[in-house]
């Protein structure tokens, strides 16, 4: 969430570095409505004044006394419930407010319009619909597109014997790799969260029909769409040694996403569930540090990569295809052959101090003033799209697929073979 002063004070700057993202700053409302909460919050001091001053005069003798005490509590009390009003109205609308794009980001709307920075790994192998990792898949005997309709509807997935290996095996390493060798700490947590904590990293109000919502009793949780809502939130409130950033954790959590709207798009296989494993890093940091964060996850995330011997990329997304919270992402996309794309496998986000604003998650030592952390995401990595990556570039000639050597030894074997067989 912004500053309503800072915004006010950009003006026509904040306006024309939103429109960048496609959202039209309302700043005639933003102005009118900062001008009603600082005239209600006058009001609200005046009548408190007042009344104060009035109960210093002793206590009430007279019926004319008491009568004017209760005109001046119910004075403060309208006063206190308009500014009440005004305070939610203003802040319903600053919730609506997506993050502003730094300066450096490409211009642009869509993904197509993304600026590539480097790409790595092996030379990516030829395109082949023969190498979908729907096919390779079924013909593994590992997915099973039907039993997972049969359980749950469409867009959700079952993994059997070495796939279901597989999957474990990657969220063991990506988490050793990440605890042992990046310096992150691991957490388990909820899966289900309040609406607060949903506003906090900016999922609420804005995609609200995205997200899967419980009701028990009268208890109203939201399943998590990313672990990046409980991680980041687990700070909410707090003020944080400025001495102590930055904070670096991980876990990994299932996610649940709705989805809506994407329909028409990747319906086979294992690229957009409703529901998928992944393992999260987040980091806060000082203001001033956010930049070399953010390059440094980058780095965590490419590690993965590499260790997986996958051929990818690392693209700059344009201003309009930034996530609401996100003023700068990096995307890294593999190479899926089977659709003879680079396809997004993690996205790794400078959120500014527009989480930690939202969620008052501040910093600050002795003597220093208090401040928004600034926070930052990104996926290292998305349990099932790994799973397609290596299926897809891995399989070999006889339908086999290979497994990366610095995984076999959290998977226990070295290759899938058709059926289902595995050998080491």
């Amino acid at each position: 969430m912004h500053d309503v002063r800072e915004l006010l004070t950009l003006g026509d700057k904040a306006v024309a570095r939103l429109a960048r993202r496609g959202y039209a700053l309302p700043l005639e409302e933003l102005e009118s409505l900062h001008r009603e909460r600082t005239e209600a919050a006058i009001e609200v001091d005046l009548a408190r004044a007042e009344l104060k001053r009035s109960s210093k005069a002793g206590a009430a003798s007279t019926e004319d006394r008491r009568a004017a005490a209760r005109l001046l509590r119910e004075r403060v009390q309208r006063a206190e419930a308009r500014f009440r009003e005004v305070r939610e109205r203003l802040t319903g609308l600053l919730l609506t407010v997506p993050n502003i794009p730094l300066d450096e980001v490409p211009e642009g709307r869509t993904e197509a319009e993304a600026v590539e920075v480097r790409r790595c790994g092996p030379p990516p192998v030829q395109a082949d619909e023969a190498r979908h990792h729907a096919a390779v898949g079924a013909t593994l005997g590992i997915l099973d597109a039907e039993r997972a309709a049969k359980l749950s509807g469409a867009r959700f997935s079952v993994a059997r014997g070495p796939g279901a290996r597989l999957e474990r095996a990657l969220a063991d390493f990506f988490l050793d790799m990440h605890t042992g060798m990046h310096g992150y700490t691991e957490y388990s947590v909820p899966y289900l969260v309040t609406r607060e904590t949903m506003t906090g990293t900016g999922q609420l109000p804005k995609f609200e029909e995205d997200l899967f919502s419980t009701r028990v009793g009268d208890r109203d949780l939201m399943l998590i769409p990313t672990g990046e809502v409980p991680l980041t939130n687990l700070f909410a409130g707090e003020l944080l040694d400025a001495g102590k950033l930055p904070l670096a954790v991980t876990a990994k959590t299932p996610c649940f996403r709705a989805e809506a709207g994407s329909y028409g798009r990747d319906s086979r296989g294992v690229l957009r569930l409703h529901q998928f494993e992944k393992v999260e890093l987040v980091r806060l940091c000082a203001p001033d540090d956010a930049r070399r964060e953010l390059e440094l996850m980058v780095t965590h995330v490419e590690a993965c990569l590499r260790a997986l011997e996958l051929s990818y990329r690392v693209v700059m997304l344009p201003a309009g295809d930034l996530g609401f919270s996100a003023r700068m992402t990096y995307d890294l996309e593999v190479w899926l052959p089977g659709g003879g794309a680079f396809r997004e496998i993690s996205s790794v986000s400078d959120c500014g101090d527009f989480q930690g604003r939202r969620a008052g998650i501040r910093h600050g030592g002795p003597g220093s003033r208090k401040a928004p952390v600034v926070t930052l995401n990104g996926s290292a990595l998305p349990i099932g799209r790994t799973v397609a990556a290596i299926l897809e570039q891995h399989v070999r000639p006889d339908g086999s697929v290979r497994l990366p050597e610095a995984l076999v030894p959290y998977a226990g074997f070295a290759r899938i073979m058709p059926g289902g067989g595995t050998t080491s």
